[in-house]
């Protein structure tokens, strides 16, 4: 039987941390959603605050995002997306190019959100 699912956890807990798996632009229909980097971007998102509220933390709680571009001249229209969910004090981050496993993907994020109370 083939199974359309990859096969890994969305989040784990370990120690006083979440780790969120990467997040592709998927709707809520398992489908790429369609549009350019600042759209794709919005929704991996969306997407890593769903997960993460499951969990009980939300975007604030992240400290470390790791995001992949399908075309590293998206960098500075994905960041300027990205900067509008991080205003104020954004995770650390690395952003690397990657030929992504899912077609008409452009970008997919993975996160770190810390579960205590001391973070600075």
């Amino acid at each position: 039987m083939n199974n359309l699912r990859p096969h890994f956890s969305l989040t784990r807990r370990a120690g006083g941390f979440v780790f969120v798996s990467g997040q592709l632009p998927f709707d809520e229909s398992m489908r790429i959603v369609e549009g350019g980097i600042e759209t794709q971007t919005r929704q991996c998102l969306d997407n890593l605050q769903a997960a993460l509220i499951t969990e009980g933390v939300g975007l604030t709680d992240i400290v470390k995002m790791m995001v992949w571009l399908a075309n590293t001249d998206d960098f500075w229209v994905f960041n300027g997306a990205y900067a509008e969910y991080f205003p104020d004090t954004p995770p650390v981050r690395s952003t690397v190019g990657a030929t992504l496993a899912v077609p008409g993907a452009k970008i997919e994020m993975e996160a770190m959100a810390w579960l205590g109370e001391d973070r600075n």
